[in-house]
């Protein structure tokens, strides 16, 4: 630990130190409340994203129970091509954003397959394009609570650690040059008292 200077220039140093700590923790404490408020809009974006897939799950039991049939083959009816994603910067953090997802649905003969396989196709776009949101959700939400616990770190370290530690380092100095002012002005003293003793010696 390194040692403080016991002098007017480290107190004027230690002040100026924790008044920019005391300015700059309210904004800090502001960006935290902040980014738990976007974590918190994030988890409900997300659950109701499982709760459209769940019931898009029921739709499929309801409107086609013809796909426990085994025998139609039903496999590349249509895949993810690719996932396009932006960026948002949102108090610092840097979050993915889905733009878009390009789907291709595979060739299948009109007359090969049961009528039904279009809507099947059309369901299938759709739990695709919801299970991307979902991840993307659970990612955003994973980096906002990363987010959180650095900006949670920094007001406890200016909270806890900073503050009480200037404020300390400021009492202990004043302290000192208050004893180092009382012990020159007694030592003026006694000089002047043995200089007025040795005048009328």
């Amino acid at each position: 630990m390194s040692r403080i200077g016991l002098s007017k220039s480290s107190l004027a140093k230690q002040n100026r130190d924790l008044q920019t700590y005391e300015r700059y923790l309210p904004a800090l404490d502001l960006k935290r409340k902040q980014i738990m408020a976007e974590r918190a809009k994030e988890q409900i974006a997300e659950q109701q994203t499982q709760r459209e897939i769940a019931a898009l799950h029921e739709r499929v039991r309801e409107t086609l129970p013809m796909l426990a049939n085994r025998e139609i083959e039903l496999d590349g009816l249509i895949r993810v091509e690719r996932i396009r994603l932006g960026e948002e910067n949102l108090l610092g953090t840097r979050l993915p954003v889905l733009e878009g997802l390009d789907l291709v649905r595979g060739d299948y003969g009109y007359l090969s397959k049961p009528h039904w396989v279009d809507t099947l196709v059309d369901i299938l776009a759709e739990m695709l394009t919801l299970e991307a949101r979902l991840a993307l959700h659970q990612r955003r939400t994973d980096l906002l609570e990363e987010a959180v616990r650095k900006v949670t770190q920094r007001v406890n370290l200016f909270d806890k650690v900073l503050i009480p530690k200037a404020r300390a380092n400021i009492k202990r100095i004043r302290v000192h040059l208050s004893d180092a002012e009382r012990a020159a002005i007694v030592r003026s003293k006694l000089a002047k008292g043995k200089r007025a003793k040795g005048g009328v010696a």
